[in-house]
């Protein structure tokens, strides 16, 4: 049996949504995996480490600096400009580069609804036929009555923080927009009525001739 530190070393401070779906064999090996927004790599311990393909991106020129070093050790075999300081609307990765997209806690940082959808687009469409996109993201789902509009889809939560919120209407219609296919019912987790967090997971068709 695997001690904590054992744990930690194989799978990192990984999301535990996101490896719900590794388990669950949605994530699988051959997989190309994109990250948008992949800080220093907590969510890739385990991916660089079992061999996949992996591509990230964050506007902070220090998290890719720390992205680079964890693939150094775990993932030599990756190329340094597989992790690139650039924002998710205007990637210079490749249409269609990726199986997966990872939107985890990046989203909610929209400025407003043109900047989200944007990023959206960008994630869709770095995504290849037959792949999903897996957000987390901040919404008000369960809150609706606590959170304070400042305009843009831009809220002040309960825990007094001001993000980008979506609700359900939101998903399900850019679900729609994109012609994509949920992958599991939306799920949102109530903090304590201070925020909530969604899981969103959507599968592109494999008719490229969709959108």
């Amino acid at each position: 049996m695997l001690d904590t530190r054992q744990i930690q070393q194989l799978f990192g401070h990984i999301d535990v949504y996101l490896f719900d779906q590794i388990l669950r064999g949605n994530i699988a090996a051959g997989m190309r995996i994109f990250e948008a927004g992949c800080g220093n790599g907590r969510n890739l311990v385990y991916l660089m480490q079992a061999g996949y393909q992996i591509m990230g991106i964050d506007r902070d020129p220090r998290a890719i600096d720390a992205v680079r070093s964890l693939a150094r050790e775990l993932a030599p075999h990756l190329p340094v400009d597989a992790f690139r300081v650039e924002p998710l609307e205007a990637s210079t990765f490749p249409e269609a580069c990726a199986d997966v997209v990872l939107c985890n806690a990046v989203l909610h940082f929209a400025t407003d609804h043109d900047q989200f959808d944007a990023e959206v687009d960008g994630a869709w469409r770095l995504l290849a036929p037959g792949g999903f996109l897996f957000a987390r993201l901040g919404s008000s789902i369960g809150i609706e009555d606590h959170v304070s509009p400042r305009g843009g889809g831009r809220f002040v939560q309960p825990d007094g923080h001001e993000l980008y919120l979506v609700d359900l209407e939101r998903l399900l219609s850019t679900s729609k927009r994109l012609g994509g296919e949920l992958v599991d019912p939306i799920k949102t987790v109530n903090v304590q009525g201070m925020r909530c967090m969604t899981t969103w997971v959507l599968r592109k068709p494999r008719d490229i001739g969709q959108s």
